[in-house]
Order: structure tokens, then C-alpha cells, then sequence
């Protein structure tokens, strides 16, 4: 059975209320939440009924689409899911859904090549190998870097129109560093993503600095009410990270003239993979290879380098040698120790 559009964003938003358990859901917040969504998404300015929300939680609580969602009433006026884990999201892909998603495939290949779609042409080669392996009609020829235990892939959607829409998110998010979960109101501006591992770039509520949050921490979240976000002045992020390696950055930081030598052996590599889009070749002969980058000193920059073991040289700045120094004496002393 297929479904319409405009059926399919009611679904997604009435799952996106039940899900939020920091919020009591009456037919009435359900109705004005996804009279909100279709005037966003599709233009429809005259609402939704009453009569058809009802329909679709029942059509949810059915098996049509595969969904059986478990929408429960509390005190006869509050709708939620009794499992708190359960998402449609979860819910197996239909037939007829994996033809569209194959035609929409189709369609987008006819456009590449073109200037505009450049970046698109890796996404449209996943997009392909993964339908039609779903649909078990060939075996994987194309493979991607992927980590199948990467938790907080799932937050990405969510999290993606959370920022799109311009809304707060409570999250609850436990670092590497705490043994308890911080819950706290945060303002989300960007999604990166840096070695196939994603982050948000976020303010909390009653801070003023920038700060990353990893999607594999992050526990739950719930959106909030648009009239309390807080956009973030001063930054373009379209640029902001163009300026280092990997995620870590603050305002106040600014980029130095990183001068690396790479032996004969690594220039080949170096040349066809440059460290940053900032990359200038210094020099280049049978002694080595001389670069330069112009870059903001983090922990990204000192574990690329460090990667290149024995076969780099840090020309300079002096600080950054210093640094890497420390870290290596460190390892050394590390191994001595326990052997």
C-alpha cells in the first residue's frame, strides 16, 4: 500500500510527539504540531482535522505499513508510545517504497555530471548499492567507510531539523569524562561529521561559547519551543572549520603557517591526499617532500601528524615540534614502564 507525502509527514511528526516523554501529547497539541509540519514542509496553510489525526494513529496502531505502533491513551486524554524505546522509524521499508526510492535513484544519476551536483555523485552511488542490496536483486559492489557499531546515527535526522527549524533541544548527554548523564537545554547550529564520526556544534542555554557534542554520547533529546532558540551571532559556519583539521576550534583561535617535511617515500601520498585544502607544496625533490598549511594547532592536526610516525618532520612552528615532542616522550616512557 503507498502512502502520500503529506500522510507520510503526519506519521513522521505524530512519532516525533509520542517519542517526547518530557511533554504530555493531547489530540489537540498532536493536531497543531502536525498542522505545523505540513504548512513547513508541503505549504498547507488550512490545518489538519481532527478526524484524520485520529485516522492516522489508528492506521500507525495497525499493521498496513508495518508500523504496529504501541499508542497508548493516558488518563483518557494523553497520547504516547507504551514501549519508550519504540520509533516508526524503525519499521521495515515496504516493496512499493523501495520502487520509489529506485525511480528517485534514477532520476538523480541523470544529473550528474553537472557543476551544481558534483558533491552529490558519492551520495547517489550509496543511495543506489544500499536499495538495491536491501532488495536483495545484487550483492554490495561499492563499499563505503562505515562502522556498524557507531552509536548516534539515529539522532541524525532529528537533530538535522531541529537546526533547520530553529529549535532548542533538551539533550542527555554523557562524555567519555562523566560516569552520569548531563541534561541540559542546548541551541544546535551545525552537523559535522570528521573519519565517519558526527557532532554537533551547539551553545547550552546559560553558556555563550561554542561547544561539540558527539552524536555517540548523546543519549536522548527532545525538541523544544521555537520561541525560546537563540541563534548564534558573529559565526559563518559555511567557513568556520575551513580553517583546521577535524572539529576542534574555538573563536579565539587563529591558523599558523604549519611547515611539515615528509620523506620520498610518503611525498606521493601527501601530494594526491593533501592534509588540508590550504596545502602548498614548498618543495619537492629526492630528499623530500616540503609543505605548508595554514591551519588552527589542535588534537585533529597532532594525531594526523602523528600518524605519519618516523617519516614526518615538523619544520615549524617551534611550539607545535615542541608538542608533538612531548607526546612521543610520553609514548616512550609509557612503554618503558610496562615492559
Amino acid at each position: 500500500m503507498s502512502t502520500n507525502k503529506s500522510a507520510l509527514i503526519r506519521y513522521k511528526t505524530i512519532d516525533q510527539c509520542l517519542k517526547n516523554r518530557y511533554r504530555k501529547w493531547s489530540l489537540d497539541d498532536i493536531i497543531e504540531k502536525v498542522s505545523d509540519a505540513l504548512y513547513e514542509f508541503e505549504g498547507i496553510t488550512t490545518g489538519v482535522g481532527k478526524r484524520t489525526i485520529q485516522a492516522d494513529i489508528q492506521f500507525m496502531r495497525s499493521d498496513k505499513l508495518g508500523y504496529n505502533a504501541p499508542i497508548v491513551v493516558v488518563d483518557r486524554k494523553f497520547y504516547t508510545y507504551e514501549d519508550e524505546n519504540y520509533s516508526i522509524t524503525q519499521s521495515p521499508i515496504k516493496d512499493e517504497d523501495v520502487d520509489k526510492m529506485k525511480e528517485i535513484v534514477s532520476l538523480l544519476k541523470q544529473f550528474n555530471g553537472f557543476q551544481y551536483f558534483d558533491e552529490m555523485t558519492e551520495l547517489i552511488a550509496k543511495l543506489e548499492n544500499n536499495i538495491y542490496k536491501s532488495a536483495k536483486q545484487t550483492p554490495n559492489y561499492i563499499q563505503f567507510e562505515d562502522n556498524k557499531q557507531l552509536k548516534g546515527i539515529e539522532h541524525l535526522s532529528g537533530l538535522y531539523q531541529a537546526i533547520l527549524n530553529k529549535r532548542p533541544l533538551f539533550i542527555e548527554y554523557k562524555s567519555f569524562k562523566s560516569e552520569e548523564v548531563r541534561k541540559d537545554m542546548y541551541h544546535p547550529y551545525l552537523l559535522k561529521e570528521y573519519r565517519n564520526r558526527w557532532f554537533l556544534i551547539t551553545r547550552s542555554n546559560k553558556g555563550k561559547m561554542l561547544i561539540t557534542l558527539a552524536l555517540d554520547r548523546i543519549e536522548a533529546f527532545y525538541e523544544l519551543d521555537s520561541k525560546l532558540y537563540k541563534p548564534y551571532e558573529g559565526v559563518d559556519f559555511d567557513t568556520y572549520y575551513s580553517e583546521c583539521i577535524g572539529v576542534t576550534r574555538s573563536e579565539k583561535n587563529r591558523p599558523l603557517k604549519i611547515i611539515l617535511k615528509f620523506n620520498p617515500r610518503n611525498a606521493p601520498y601527501v601530494i594526491t591526499k593533501p592534509l588540508h585544502s590550504s596545502q602548498q607544496i614548498i618543495e619537492n625533490t629526492e630528499n623530500g617532500l616540503i609543505i605548508r598549511i595554514d591551519v588552527i594547532p589542535n588534537f585533529e592536526l597532532e594525531r594526523e601528524i602523528l600518524g605519519f610516525g618516523e617519516s614526518i618532520e615538523i619544520l615549524g612552528p617551534k611550539r607545535l615540534k615542541q608538542q608533538i615532542q612531548r607526546r612521543v616522550a610520553k609514548m616512550v616512557q609509557k612503554e618503558k614502564s610496562e615492559n
